[in-house]
């Protein structure tokens, strides 16, 4: 069992791969949003796209200002534990361009010593305004042992409650452990939207999530060359229920998997969707934007 926090293992990552941001690519026409995205570990740990690490001005506000450049114009920042939450909570309320979501990443529940405490907190954060949803949640098989299961569903289930009692969206990581999201999403009754961050699995499992109304949000890994399973799902993904997310500062599209990513590099993974998809680039981005405005509310 992996004992590092989520949070400490994601920035080691990208400590290492700090300063080596991919050139920006050409805007899109149509604007759109990122659903899912972690401008404190970016910011802190990797930099800014062009930047020396430095952290001079603002990191944050360059981060953003790079991704409004090629029309990503509205980013949904997600925590992972207290503190993140707390940090995205405190910059949705200053920054119109930002949204954010809060919760204990399922990789975060074993490690804590009181994780009802913990619960308690972001329960708190789930009742400021612009905190539109309760995640990044769920299962993760990959890198918590048998041990932790047990933590990770009853943090899990936690957070499913926490969505229905406040109305918002919960955001599910789901990390080989496809069966396991849906049998506890149906013990306790799925809120009225659920999004699948990070989509991860093959054709006839996206037409599952598709039946029961569940948002699909494809992550760059859809450009892989190894990712076909990903193109056929989202192939079988409406639009109306298709988002799109970096995941920053990783899975960085190609060509440039390895190096941080950022919001600003969405472009490249919402053109390969809409290839995947046989969908119109402009129409698919106009689908996505509406459904984050139905799904997250107004930005500003």
């Amino acid at each position: 069992m992996n004992t590092a926090s989520p949070a400490e293992s994601r920035r080691a990552r990208a400590r290492r791969r700090a300063g080596e941001f991919p050139p920006a690519p050409d805007p899109l026409a149509v604007p759109v949003f990122d659903s899912h995205t972690h401008l404190d570990i970016t910011v802190h740990e990797a930099g800014v796209p062009g930047g020396d690490g430095s952290g001079a001005g603002d990191p944050v506000e360059a981060l953003i200002t790079a991704a409004a450049k090629v029309g990503v114009d509205r980013l949904v920042q997600v925590g992972v534990d207290v503190a993140s939450s707390r940090w995205g909570a405190e910059l949705a309320a200053r920054h119109p361009a930002v949204l954010a979501t809060v919760a204990l990443h399922p990789n975060e529940a074993p490690t804590l010593a009181d994780l009802d405490e913990a619960l308690r907190d972001i329960e708190a954060l789930a009742a400021e305004p612009r905190v539109r949803g309760i995640g990044e949640t769920g299962l993760d098989t990959f890198r918590t042992g048998e041990a932790g299961r047990a933590a990770q569903e009853e943090s899990f289930r936690a957070h499913i409650a926490i969505a229905k009692r406040y109305g918002k969206p919960l955001i599910i990581h789901d990390r080989d452990a496809h069966d396991d999201v849906l049998r506890v999403l149906d013990s306790e009754g799925a809120p009225d939207v659920v999004v699948l961050h990070c989509f991860s699995g093959d054709a006839d499992f996206a037409a599952e999530c598709v039946r029961r109304g569940y948002l699909l949000s494809y992550a760059g890994v859809v450009t892989f060359a190894s990712a076909g399973n990903l193109r056929a799902a989202a192939a079988v993904t409406p639009p109306g229920q298709m988002l799109v997310e970096t995941d920053a500062p990783y899975l960085t599209p190609m060509p440039y998997r390895g190096q941080p990513n950022g919001s600003y590099l969405i472009p490249l993974t919402v053109r390969a969707l809409a290839e995947a998809a046989g969908a119109d680039l402009d129409a698919l981005c106009a689908a996505i934007s509406a459904t984050g405005e139905r799904v997250f509310g107004p930005w500003r």
